[in-house]
């Protein structure tokens, strides 16, 4: 939530307006949004007084409609709204536009063996695509499942949730730690839009066998 707000000897007139950016003011390109505020007295309540929202990066988001605050993220980069009530204005409120998300992929081979003494696999890459920019620094989630269940506990390395790179590949292995040696581990990569909505491709599915 965030403010503007100006000094008044007068509670009812309105000296603040509280904003609230969706999905913590990220957007994807061509996507739509609709950011909220509301006007407040000086003793927090709500005021039905009009707001009027505007771009300042116009080239970054577009305002569709000035009195709803439906915007568009137009191209990727960090765009500002503000808000208005009367001659009160908010502060420019930051909202980024990614690239949108549009298919992941496996970036190399999806069946790998490791055989002893060795332990860990080798690198089980996917690769994200998208429309308006590069897929960078976009969260993909790893998950196994290991056969016969309960056998063995692994791990991924670094961690179970990454980071695209500059160029949209995200990389994690898998390290067979303790227990009886599996016979083999399925391991998915997820790529999610910022909805929750999983993209074409995802999950990839790799089996690394032990």
């Amino acid at each position: 939530m965030l403010f503007a707000c100006k000094l008044t000897p007068d509670s009812g007139q309105v000296v603040a307006i509280e904003v609230i950016l969706p999905d913590s003011g990220r957007v994807e390109v061509t996507d739509s949004f609709f950011p909220r505020a509301r006007a407040l007295n000086g003793v927090g309540d709500s005021v039905p007084a009009p707001v009027f929202w505007s771009s300042l990066d116009t080239a970054i988001i577009k305002v569709l409609d000035s009195t709803t605050g439906v915007s568009l993220g137009d191209s990727v980069g960090t765009g500002r709204l503000q808000v208005r009530v009367d001659a009160l204005r908010s502060n420019p409120q930051p909202v980024t536009v990614l690239a949108k998300l549009e298919s992941l992929v496996a970036e190399g081979p999806t069946r790998d063996s490791v055989v002893a003494p060795d332990s860990t696999s080798n690198s089980l890459q996917v690769k994200a695509f998208a429309t308006g920019g590069e897929a960078t620094n976009r969260r993909v989630e790893y998950a196994g499942t290991t056969y016969p269940a309960g056998a063995a506990t692994v791990t991924f390395l670094p961690k179970d949730t990454v980071f695209t790179s500059s160029v949209g590949v995200a990389s994690v292995q898998i390290k067979f730690v303790a227990g009886t040696r599996p016979d083999s581990v399925v391991v998915s990569a997820t790529m999610r839009r910022l909805d929750g909505t999983p993209i074409p491709g995802s999950p990839v599915t790799f089996v690394v066998r032990f």
